[in-house]
């Protein structure tokens, strides 16, 4: 909130403030799948030691077709000699389009191994899991190995992350055609899982109600994406799954950023179908809509009035449309008057452009974010960010996009973390942003 203990003392002084400053909002959305992506190249790897895909030039073709699109380099080959250390080096990501068998010697091993820890990127699709079994480093990367799949037919995807660039296009329910592939192991606990299927949509799931589908995860300093999805021909068709791919190639590439961290143990306290347990304080308000929360005028609060909390992790996903400002205020007491969130609390900020101690991942007006670590994880008005705001004790950490970029030790004997409530803000008139998916895990007292 552009305000502060000492320029919101009373109503009058609130109302000139929010004069002065509700910024327009008038920059134009950036293009979510642009600049960034344009010096990126990717090399698409399609080799197979046991069984072919009749997909894989129509997979080929279509990740070639989004790089024509969106501004990335497209190299294909099915010769496992392109596995280099030099030749590696000059891409940015790898896509194993529907690899079989073992597919690399060990020296190729090596190579591969070596670019993902200087932090190149793996994108793997449909049987990339049915790849390199005996090698620990990929089952590792790849997140699950194949175990066995049903006849292709319809099911129900369920989208869990709705701000990852491979997933934030979709429903939180997608309805498509594939063969689904059962997992050995469930990677749930290593990776951070994007979608899962709904095993009561289809015949032949055998992984216990709990069925990834699709995750991404940081691996031995790289980035990696797997979908179970593109068995099929016409899947590459499909603009929801070019979509998908188009997602996971720019996470993995570094065009975009996400956390990819494993997530277990969060309740929702917004899951996107009604705010129940939530009230506005002051002016303005928060629409409703696909399962996502947007601010209108202001300059108020949506707050969650259901119960304080005192350690927790706390984490949301936002976006801005433009120069946008709003902020996630905790550690404040129960009111209906947004100024208490103010003077009582804290508030981390969303803005695009202010002074340092007042923009994104800041501790507003108290500590600005690591601005370089902040600029390195931070997507752009349009795009979806995640934020992690961990409260213990008198301690507050921020993460963005699973990178730590605050951290603050309250020491005001007028504000207290150690308890308090949660809450979004609605700026005021021009300022847009979008929440979804507000979840809270509680830690231990003291940890």
């Amino acid at each position: 909130m552009h305000a502060s203990a000492r320029l919101a003392a009373a109503a009058g002084a609130a109302a000139l403030l929010l004069a002065a400053t509700a910024l327009p909002g008038s920059a134009a959305p950036t293009d979510p799948h642009g600049p960034r992506a344009e010096e990126s190249r990717v090399l698409v790897f399609s080799k197979t030691a046991g069984f072919r895909h009749d997909s894989i030039p129509d997979g080929v073709a279509a990740v070639r077709d989004l790089g024509e699109e969106h501004g990335f380099t497209v190299d294909a080959t099915e010769d496992a000699g392109a596995f280099t250390r030099g030749n590696l080096a000059r891409y940015d990501a790898v896509v194993f389009l529907s690899t079989t068998g073992d597919v690399l010697n060990a020296a190729q091993q090596r190579a591969f191994e070596h670019y993902v820890g200087k932090g190149g990127g793996y994108v793997g699709v449909h049987a990339a899991a049915d790849t390199e079994y005996d090698w620990p480093f990929y089952g590792g990367l790849v997140g699950a190995h194949f175990h066995s799949h049903p006849h292709i037919q319809p099911a129900t995807v369920d989208v869990e992350d709705r701000a990852h660039p491979a997933t934030a296009h979709l429903g939180a329910e997608w309805e498509r055609t594939d063969e689904w592939y059962n997992y050995r192991t469930n990677p749930r606990g290593q990776a951070h899982v994007l979608a899962a299927l709904d095993e009561s949509s289809y015949t032949g799931g055998t992984m216990g109600g709990d069925h990834p589908i699709a995750w991404c995860q940081t691996w031995r300093g790289g980035r990696a994406f797997y979908t179970g999805g593109g068995h099929t021909r016409e899947s590459y068709a499909e603009p929801a799954f070019r979509a998908h791919l188009l997602g996971g190639i720019r996470y993995a590439t570094g065009a975009a950023h996400a956390d990819c961290r494993p997530e277990n143990g969060y309740a929702p306290l917004f899951d996107g179908t009604g705010t129940d347990g939530w009230k506005q304080a002051g002016p303005g308000s928060f629409t409703l809509e696909d399962g996502t929360l947007t601010s209108r005028g202001g300059m108020g609060m949506l707050w969650y009035e259901a119960r304080e909390f005192a350690s927790y992790s706390l984490k949301l996903d936002w976006r801005m449309s433009g120069d946008d400002n709003s902020g996630v205020f905790v550690g404040f007491p129960a009111s209906d008057d947004p100024w208490s969130a103010v003077n009582r609390g804290y508030e981390i900020q969303i803005d695009a452009t202010d002074v340092p101690e007042r923009t994104t991942g800041s501790v507003y007006g108290f500590r600005s974010a690591d601005l370089e670590a902040r600029d390195r994880a931070l997507n752009p008005p349009g795009e979806w960010n995640t934020y992690e705001i961990r409260v213990e004790g008198e301690r507050l950490r921020v993460w963005l996009n699973g990178v730590p970029v605050n951290d603050f030790t309250n020491t005001d004997p007028a504000r207290s973390l150690r308890q308090g409530h949660i809450g979004i803000q609605n700026h005021g008139d021009g300022d847009e942003v979008s929440f979804r998916n507000i979840r809270l895990k509680e830690l231990p007292a003291g940890s």
